[in-house]
């Protein structure tokens, strides 16, 4: 900060007077170019807070889902790094939460610092997570709408940045995959959030964790962390550009008020797995509509995947599936052609007039003719729509029902083809489905799906 003596910058920017008490002991010489100013990019974040839903309904975040964002700051000692002995965890960790983590309850994203982008080249970040991609992780543009990622949150597991920082001081639930405390000042807020947060188990079961952090979360278990991050909230463009204007030596503009950019409202980015899906099902019995229970979880090659037990995207919470029926869904650009053979469910998600694939009817009996194994083939036009034709011949839409305020069920309509599937496959009627519809559930959550008949 120092150069022969004097400091180098004019003025030194500063969200906290608890940064301003360690300056001074680390380099009193500067002390005096201390501008207190607040954080604008907290500020953006606070003025975007009402605005969570369209957040996460833009992640494609369906009602009943937990959202997960995983984010690693740039230092050996990150969750990207490799102080750990077996070397860089979060490429091992992101497909195991895809495995484990079933895909209609949950929702996985990646906030990774610019600098790991920049530092390793786009190519190589994608392939290191080219399964977690395949799986249905989202990968979060780490300049524009990281801030939206964390609003839309429902747990954050990170590391000791400034991304998990402001996760807590948002109040979002926390868990510490990597902590270099050693590497901090002890007396910084940053390691004061080592010390207050829970930390991941990697190797343990993730499921548990994060439905523990977020079912046990005190919302104001991080009140101090949020206190420190700035000394004057919704304040800093203020701040800034009377300190810009007095740098400069010439009088603010009258009559205008100093604005923040409010953030962005991300392109609508649903998830699209095109790594093999295992599907649990099983016919519930209910005095009304059909209703099917799925749990869909991405078939993982290194684990033993849904159905076996704590830890790997079972059936019901105890961990029992007993009286559950499994088949595997497939996307028709799976990495791995070959596992289409085995396929029961093929899926294409797809707009109804694409020129390449459609019309829905046309691709659905060409699949069909192709891989004599498939019992059904499902085309994903929308949100809540798809359209599928059954190894019988008929061929069907199946339209969720929306919700309450007339917006539309985000739950991934490549789950409600699996629910039919499992109904005809139990030996259950396409009439009783087209009569009445079809209820799915998700975890604790029923999708009303309507079926209709079109040839």
């Amino acid at each position: 900060m120092l150069h022969d003596g004097r400091p180098l910058a004019a003025a030194t920017v500063l969200s906290h007077p608890e940064q301003l008490g360690r300056l001074r002991a680390a380099c009193p010489e500067a002390a005096g170019t201390a501008v207190l100013a607040g954080d604008p990019c907290y500020d953006r974040i606070l003025a975007a807070l009402p605005h969570r839903d369209r957040f996460r309904r833009a992640l494609g975040v369906a009602a009943g889902q937990r959202l997960v964002v995983v984010n690693s700051t740039w230092s050996p000692g990150s969750l990207f790094g490799d102080d750990d002995s077996e070397g860089d965890l979060l490429p091992s960790l992101l497909p195991r939460l895809a495995a484990e983590l079933p895909a209609d309850e949950y929702r996985t994203a990646a906030v990774l610092h610019p600098n790991i982008w920049h530092g390793h080249g786009p190519g190589q970040i994608r392939a290191w997570l080219d399964r977690a991609r395949h799986a249905g992780l989202a990968l979060v543009d780490p300049l524009e709408d990281w801030r939206q990622a964390l609003i839309a949150a429902d747990c954050v597991i990170g590391d000791h940045g400034s991304v998990t920082y402001y996760a807590a001081a948002i109040g979002r639930p926390v868990l510490l995959g990597a902590f270099p405390g050693g590497a901090l000042d002890p007396d910084s807020p940053v390691a004061a959030l080592g010390r207050a947060a829970p930390r991941l188990r990697p190797y343990d079961d993730l499921r548990a964790q994060v439905d523990r952090a977020v079912d046990r979360h005190d919302p104001g278990s991080f009140r101090a962390q949020a206190e420190h991050v700035s000394s004057a909230p919704g304040r800093s463009a203020a701040l800034l550009r009377r300190a810009f204007y007095g740098l400069i030596g010439i009088p603010e503009p009258a009559g205008r008020p100093a604005l923040l950019d409010p953030l962005r409202l991300p392109s609508y980015a649903p998830a699209e797995r095109t790594a093999p899906v295992r599907v649990l099902s099983r016919l519930t019995d209910a005095s009304g509509p059909p209703e099917i229970a799925v749990v869909r979880c991405a078939a993982d090659d290194d684990g033993p995947g849904p159905g076996y037990g704590s830890g790997y995207g079972y059936g019901p919470d105890s961990g029992d599936d007993i009286g559950w029926d499994a088949h595997t869904s497939v996307h028709e650009d799976t990495p791995d052609p070959g596992r289409l053979r085995i396929a029961d469910v093929i899926v294409r998600y797809a707009a109804a007039d694409d020129p390449r694939v459609g019309p829905p009817a046309a691709w659905t009996a060409e699949v069909l003719g192709q891989h004599p194994g498939c019992a059904l083939a499902a085309y994903v036009t929308g949100p809540g729509r798809c359209t599928v034709r059954t190894r019988g011949g008929d061929l069907l839409r199946l339209t969720a029902r929306p919700g309450a305020d007339g917006r539309a069920d985000l739950c991934d309509p490549a789950a409600h083809a699996s629910a039919l599937h499992a109904w005809l496959a139990g030996g259950k009627s396409v009439e009783e489905a087209v009569a009445s519809g079809i209820t799915v559930v998700t975890g604790r959550v029923r999708h009303g799906v309507d079926v209709e008949r079109l040839g």
